[in-house]
């Protein structure tokens, strides 16, 4: 999974506060994946295809120059270039740079936004308590609030001087950073603080100036307990390496055993990938489960092509039995101990962090293998059980599935969102994909396993459909939070019904169906822009992509058939578009987190095109 260079710079960065450098080696493999990341004006972006973020490009700057990159080196020049021709260069920073920044003393303190961290000590009821968060944002919140509540700036020594210069050009930082705590970059923000959150932070603003010092503490003491509970039950890998580099800021800057803040450092390399191509780099998380449940669905889609790979899927299989979830995290969370009991993460079990739709295509996976291949160690039907009892447990009121954790907050809290690079990154929610995927797993399950619990899949099954339906567009197509954009919802809105026995001649799939056909492109394959994702609408890309139209033929063979002419066509340019050796090019960015980041799954150009040629071959 690919998404920008910002987490390798904090990790470089974090690495270098606490005493615990890059090895010269790795420091040159880290700049040579900056040099490959760089845009041709000097800039790295939010994501593969941002033009450009002063965010991203500051954090990468800053931490070039403690990799040991000169000023004057091609890199940081032509960054610094970019970052002073922007309007209010590095003053303009988001928040999240702000802070960091201000961490390292190259931002004024005054020009943060408030961020107290008093709200934990709120009742758990309180909708605005951070426990009600979405847990990325919860986790980033605890880490950063311990850091700003406790008033922590690091001692950089005289490169700091240094970076000031360089930062803030000629003219240097101003006297009073205030007048700039809302003076955000216009490439860095997709939702502008309103009137609500400016009001919310006057008033917190105010305690923050002057704060109860037993409250703070206390306060300070919460925070660090929910945060060492999460390095406990992850085994310090942290539930992405985001937050994982503050918890080790804060651990440093709170006096801890130096033996617990390396652990944290070690926890980095769970995400960290290497290669001649692209460097080395950390990546937002990892995705092994996440990419063989898809994986094993492609082997499985042809009969011939199953029985021709059964060592494969062997080896397959006992990954995943491997690496369900069997031992309990609800020490975690106090106010929510939810189970995790039966999950499946979407790297693998050391994570620790399971999430449904995750659990939902391993738990797919595994039943579907036993109908080609006898595993001398079969996972037993309790074990099943146990994972369509952790699915079960994040469905929502609504009807659909969250991912890692049910809904917790109102969807008013939206509105509070003080991160104005991402949007509807507040709480965790029922999402289309979610749904559709452990309503693929739960129909299989129930056929699996008859006996478990029939009343009560049924019901959550029928719950499913019903917010499926409910979630539709009038234009027939289903909005996706996670991949890019309508294509990808439609997928799994029609994959989940049609497991969970929905009719295809059903007026709504009729509807999928014929706004899957309406947006064929004329050389035979689809193709979607992210910026869809932000405007929340279709936005064609000027090129059809194999993986978007993979999506776009698994449906369509579930509604209309292989022999409709369109699915024909899309089989035509998957297969000429096909290398020699058998895979799909790089393509346009394929998913997305928090609203704004995209990401490139890499293997989804790989297995989405095989998977759906092997079942228009099938049928």
């Amino acid at each position: 999974m690919v998404w920008c260079p910002v987490v390798t710079a904090q990790v470089a960065i974090a690495r270098h506060v606490v005493g615990l450098p890059f090895s010269a080696e790795d420091a040159a493999r880290i700049v040579l994946h900056f040099e490959r990341t760089q845009t041709a004006d000097g800039a790295f972006g939010l994501h593969p295809e941002h033009r450009g973020s002063v965010f991203v490009t500051s954090l990468v700057y800053v931490a070039a120059r403690l990799l040991g990159v000169s000023a004057d080196h091609a890199l940081t020049a032509s960054a610094r270039r970019w970052l002073h021709s922007r309007a209010g260069g590095v003053l303009s920073v988001p928040t999240w740079g702000k802070f960091w920044l201000a961490l390292l003393g190259l931002y004024g303190r005054d020009g943060l936004r408030p961020l107290v961290p008093e709200l934990v000590l709120l009742p758990g009821a309180v909708p605005v308590h951070p426990i009600r968060f979405y847990c990325h944002t919860r986790y980033v919140y605890l880490a950063m609030s311990l850091l700003q509540g406790g008033r922590v700036q690091f001692d950089m020594g005289p490169i700091a001087d240094d970076l000031r210069r360089e930062l803030y050009g000629p003219v240097g930082p101003p006297v009073s950073f205030r007048e700039h705590r809302y003076h955000l970059a216009a490439e860095d923000t997709f939702e502008p603080p309103n009137l609500l959150i400016r009001v919310a932070e006057r008033v917190m603003g105010w305690y923050d100036r002057f704060p109860n010092p037993r409250l703070r503490e206390r306060a300070l003491r919460k925070c660090a307990d929910l945060i060492a509970r999460d390095l406990r039950a992850t085994e310090y890998l942290t539930l992405s390496p985001v937050n994982g580099v503050l918890n080790a800021l804060a651990l440093h800057a709170r006096g801890a055993d130096r033996a617990e803040v390396a652990r944290c450092v070690e926890g980095f390399e769970f995400y960290r990938l290497d290669d001649d191509a692209r460097g080395l780099r950390y990546a937002g998380g990892r995705t092994r489960v996440w990419d063989t449940g898809f994986a094993v669905e492609a082997l499985l889609a042809n009969p011939v092509v199953a029985h021709e790979h059964r060592d494969a899927l062997h080896a397959t299989y006992r990954f995943l039995a491997a690496h369900q979830m069997t031992r309990s995290v609800a020490a975690r969370d106090p106010h929510f101990p939810d189970t995790a009991e039966g999950g499946w993460c979407l790297g693998d079990a050391a994570h620790s962090w399971p999430v449904s739709d995750c659990t939902a295509e391993a738990l797919a996976a595994v039943i579907g293998m036993h109908a080609v291949i006898d595993p001398p160690e079969r996972v037993p039907d309790p074990r099943l059980a146990s994972a369509a009892d952790f699915i079960l447990s994040r469905q929502n009121q609504d009807g659909g599935f969250g991912s890692y954790e049910r809904a917790r907050g109102p969807r008013w809290l939206e509105r509070l969102n003080p991160a104005e690079m991402f949007i509807r990154c507040m709480t965790d929610q029922s999402y289309v994909e979610c749904t559709g995927s452990c309503l693929v797993a739960l129909s299989r399950f129930r056929t699996a396993v008859p006996t478990h619990a029939p009343k009560r899949l049924a019901r959550a099954i029928t719950r499913g459909v019903r917010f499926l339906l409910s979630r539709q567009r009038t234009d027939g197509a289903f909005p996706g939070a996670w991949g890019v954009y309508l294509t990808y919802g439609t997928f799994h809105a029609v994959r989940g019904l049609r497991a969970a026995g929905y009719s295809p001649t059903g007026p709504a799939l009729r509807r999928a169906a014929d706004w899957l056909i309406r947006h064929q492109k004329p050389d035979g394959g689809w193709g979607e822009h992210f910026s869809g994702c932000l405007r929340q609408e279709y936005v064609e890309h000027p090129e059809s992509q194999a993986t978007m139209t993979s999506w776009a033929l698994l449906a369509l063979t579930e509604l209309v058939g292989t022999g409709h002419p369109a699915v024909q066509r899309g089989a035509e340019w998957l297969g000429g578009h096909q290398s020699a050796t058998g895979s799909w090019p790089r393509e346009a960015v394929n998913g997305v987190f928090f609203g704004t980041a995209m990401l490139d799954y890499d293997l989804y150009r790989a297995y989405f095109p095989a998977w759906a040629l092997a079942r228009i071959a099938q049928r």
